[in-house]
Order: C-alpha cells, then structure tokens, then sequence
C-alpha cells in the first residue's frame, strides 16, 4: 500500500502525486469518487459506465445508421408516453 502527505492549496485541492496515482493506475482524465467518513476521506476510482452496464442490453445485430436507429427509437419513445 502507497501513503504519502499532501498540503491542500487555498481552493481546497489537493495534488495526488504521481507514485500515488501510478500505484492505483489513474490517469488524466479519470474519475474518482470521493466519501467522507468523519475525519477521514476515501478517494477511490469510478467504475466507468461502460464497464458497469456491459452485457445489460444484448444486441443481435447493430444498426448500421445508428444516428437513424436512436432517431426511430426516440420518435417509438414519445409517441408512446402520450403527451
């Protein structure tokens, strides 16, 4: 397990240093979500969407126009919610 100490800026940022972030394979752009638990924090990664959900809708065949797929499938959607 990597512990390090970090300083909070004036904002209340703090920097996760680079051994930190290599240890638990974040990068740029990654997510975290953050918990407090009286004095103590959690940071831990955010599991993506994708990887959640993956295998929830099982697909047969895609569509080859996908922009014209979700097109008919919103236009399907609206017309049967009735409003």
């Amino acid at each position: 397990m990597s512990e390090t100490t970090a300083k909070l800026d004036e904002k209340g940022r703090v920097r996760i240093p680079k051994r930190i972030r290599e240890a638990a394979k974040l990068k740029e752009g990654s997510y975290v979500n953050i918990k407090a638990r009286g004095k103590t924090i959690i940071i831990e990664m955010a599991e993506p969407a994708a990887d959640k959900y993956y295998g929830a809708i099982k697909v047969d065949k895609w569509p080859e126009d996908m922009d014209e797929f979700s097109r008919e499938v919103m236009q399907k959607w609206w017309s049967h919610r009735g409003t």
